[in-house]
């Protein structure tokens, strides 16, 4: 009986490529990076309350150059006009990240944006292991700072 060779598993994220770039590409998206990475291209102040929907480029017409495209994004209502008013930065950070003027003008749907999981906050160390932490700082001659640095190391402790 032979033995076949090792097997060797294959990330998630190679076997579903294929499958996300189909559903990004339906919406407009050429690869899927502005979706993903949208934080970094526009910063975490415009990115908190925006998201890209589609990207909506225009029909070719023959002898004509190609227009930019419109970029679609969901937008929280009270944050709808600070985000047209940044339109002209978040078009270009768009384009540069394409690398070229791919993007010529926003169109904003106000709507709740898919919330993504925000991390928790951590929970307070013991108190007693605090206690016992500042016990054995007794070089340090501030009170503050050795409160502080015993907090610190009971949540070191706990991690």
């Amino acid at each position: 009986m032979a033995k076949s060779g090792p097997s060797s598993a294959k990330p998630l994220s190679v076997l579903l490529s294929d499958v996300f770039s189909d559903a990004y590409a339906k919406q407009g998206f050429a690869a899927r990076e502005l979706v993903t990475r949208w934080k970094e291209i526009i910063g975490p102040d415009l990115s908190a309350h925006s998201e890209p929907l589609k990207i909506q480029w225009p029909r070719p017409v023959e002898g004509q150059p190609q227009e930019a495209a419109t970029l679609v994004l969901r937008v929280e209502g009270p944050m709808a006009l600070e985000i047209q008013h940044a339109s002209d930065v978040i078009l270009e950070r768009v384009n540069r990240f394409f690398g070229w003027s791919a993007v010529g003008r926003l169109a904003l749907r106000q709507g709740p944006l898919s919330r993504r999981p925000r991390p928790r906050p951590l929970p307070a160390p013991d108190t007693r292991q605090v206690e016992q932490i500042a016990q054995t700082l007794t070089s340090v001659e501030d009170e503050e700072l050795r409160a502080a640095l015993a907090r610190l190391g009971a949540s070191i402790k706990r991690n």
